[in-house]
């Protein structure tokens, strides 16, 4: 199934495997005609850490998520997981631009010489200490085994300022005593709402589903250095991965609000 390419954080059309169009809801007659267009474009693609999946193999998962019991919310990881169910102890610093914020990160190899340690216990470094505040888009997301949802975030499509992409994340919740708990929930309650709404509960799978148009969100969370892909393979969906230039993160995201097109 071919897609168009018609803007820049689109996914490659040979790895599309389905696509979902929806319009403002309650939208009749001559308004559905004027509303605006959301399209859901699901594709094969995964982190290149995972083994990518045929396209039979995606339309066959697309079946059985439909028929499954939903598998909560619960993190279901161990990899650095006292860092990502935490929200940092410091201020927000807000941002402007996504690209200031990719900027702002001490650089990919001096975190690597750190060494952290990808235990259940491995709590933020120094360097991860910090709160952002930005809007942006989300481009693509998928959710990984450990029912982290991966949002692949970009700048506003329609400035025309060079591509650029990196991860945030979504994590799954910590226990209901945690000192995170609701921040986290409240964040994850969010995204689904927004999905439920205006996506007929279309949420991301285990592959990349890309939006058209990306969605605007304005969003908040502690700053992460994924250590586990520090070499090797880097996370994000092939179609956007040459333009992630950092695995730092958003990770956990704190608060999150999604914005339909206007």
């Amino acid at each position: 199934m071919a897609t168009s390419n018609a803007r820049p954080g689109m996914p490659n059309p040979k790895s599309v495997v389905a696509e979902i169009s929806f319009t403002k809801p309650g939208a009749v007659g001559a308004e559905a005609a004027a509303a605006p267009q959301y399209r859901i474009i699901r594709t094969n693609e995964v982190d290149a850490y995972e083994a990518k999946p045929t396209k039979t193999a995606v339309a066959e998962a697309m079946v059985l998520e439909a028929k499954k019991k939903p598998k909560g919310d619960t993190f279901r990881g161990t990899s650095r997981k006292a860092a990502k169910l935490s929200v940092a102890d410091a201020k927000t610093e807000k941002f402007s631009d996504l690209a200031e914020v990719i900027n702002s990160f001490v650089p990919d190899k001096t975190m690597a010489k750190k060494k952290i340690p990808t235990d259940a216990k491995s709590n933020r470094v120094e360097e991860e200490k910090r709160n952002i505040n930005v809007e942006a888009f989300i481009y693509a997301a998928s959710v990984e085994d450990d029912n982290d949802f991966h949002l692949i975030i970009g700048r506003d499509p329609e400035t025309g300022g060079a591509e650029v992409y990196m991860t945030m994340e979504l994590s799954g919740l910590p226990p209901a005593n945690a000192k995170s708990h609701a921040k986290l929930k409240a964040a994850r309650d969010a995204f689904k709402k927004f999905f439920a709404k205006f996506f007929q509960n279309n949420l991301p799978g285990t592959s990349y589903d890309f939006y058209d148009p990306p969605i605007r969100i304005q969003v908040q969370g502690s700053t992460f250095f994924d250590a586990s892909h520090a070499k090797g393979s880097k996370p994000g969906p092939q179609s956007l991965r040459a333009k992630m230039p950092t695995v730092w993160e958003v990770h956990p995201i704190s608060k999150l609000k999604l914005l339909p097109p206007a």
